[in-house]
């Protein structure tokens, strides 16, 4: 099972940091104690600005059903673009898709995105479908794992990865929680999609060597949705680079070494955008320079958080960028709700 290729689109609103931050003071008012605050917690996350699925004016009074009724025209609009994009790029008609597996957890929609494409792309009627739901940033990971199973399976068959997240249609515009207004700095929106082709097809990419899910007990709390009546609210802890550093090194220590693999066999990384706390703690984990994850930093700098677009992000960005070496290996990882870890090994 290998990558043929990856692509990333975004949403053609784009606004800095600053004029997100200015637009969310102005929106709260009085209501914000302390506005100094709200810029030091968008300073924090590092991020320079964010492309967003609407224009800014058009997410005031925006309600649940309004934000999700976005989210469905929207998410079928930026995911025909990745689609198309990575299609392109590999040289494939959307009929040589067998199996198109998409990822999201920023909206609902059923039919989902996935079936809406088909119409919209003219994929085959006969073409397996496998919507993924709830794995947060995670799902770009799984994604991949998940087909990367199926090709075992089908050695000859062709199977699209898509990830669509439009973080902002669930920003509860009027939670001054600690954690809602980090989010509001922190996420954006987002696509990116990735092709994988079992072990009898050519492709030069990095072949999936092997997966592993780490589930931590007791954990739900740390990250999620809390749905109330007004929508999706985040739920985002401050225990998270913790568990990182606690767990982090010998969750990958295990991994590897059932793979007779150590840590310094790994080159390449792609890893999450989580946030820069979350990134240093990766670091002091792994023990690995910051500029082993230049292109993930990069990444968090540009367009922020995009859950799970974010990861397969780096992927493509490193396809592009980076060109590791034939038979080098790489580890590809991103963290979500549950609270969990998904690894993947890569080789070159």
């Amino acid at each position: 099972m290998r990558v043929l290729d990856a692509a990333w689109v975004l949403p053609e609103h784009y606004y800095s940091q600053d004029a997100l931050s200015a637009a969310l003071k102005k929106h709260w008012g009085d209501k914000l104690f302390n506005p100094e605050r709200l810029e030091q917690l968008h300073r924090n996350v590092l991020v320079s600005g964010r492309h967003l699925a609407l224009r800014l004016e058009e997410y005031e009074g925006l309600t649940f059903r309004g934000a999700n009724d976005a989210y469905v025209r929207c998410a079928v609009d930026l995911g025909a673009r990745a689609l198309q994009e990575v299609l392109e790029r590999s040289g494939l008609t959307p009929s040589e898709i067998d199996h198109l597996f998409f990822v999201s957890t920023t909206g609902i929609a059923t039919p989902s995105i996935d079936a809406r494409l088909v119409n919209r792309l003219a994929l085959r009627p006969n073409v397996k479908r496998s919507p993924l739901f709830g794995l947060g940033c995670a799902g770009g990971a799984v994604g991949i794992t998940r087909a990367a199973d199926y090709l075992r399976a089908f050695p000859s068959e062709t199977a699209v990865l898509l990830s669509v997240e439009l973080c902002s249609l669930t920003l509860q515009r009027e939670d001054l929680s600690i954690p809602n207004l980090i989010a509001s700095g922190l996420f954006g929106d987002g696509a990116a999609a990735v092709v994988l082709v079992g072990a009898d097809r050519m492709a030069a990419g990095p072949t999936v060597v092997a997966s592993r899910s780490v589930f931590y007990p007791d954990t739900e709390h740390i990250m999620g949705w809390d749905v109330t009546d007004k929508g999706l609210g985040v739920v985002l802890s401050a225990e998270i680079p913790d568990l990182v550093r606690r767990e982090m090194r010998r969750n990958v220590d295990d991994f590897l070494g059932a793979h007779r693999l150590g840590l310094e066999s790994i080159e390449t990384f792609v890893c999450h955008p989580g946030g820069p706390k979350v990134l240093e703690a990766f670091s002091e984990a792994l023990d690995v320079p910051r500029e082993a994850l230049a292109l993930t930093w990069q990444s968090l700098e540009r367009f922020g958080n995009l859950s799970s677009v974010s990861v397969l992000v780096v992927l493509a960005d490193t396809l592009r960028q980076r060109t590791p070496a034939p038979g080098s290996h790489g580890l590809l990882l991103a963290m979500g709700p549950g609270f969990a870890t998904e690894l993947v090994l890569l080789r070159w």
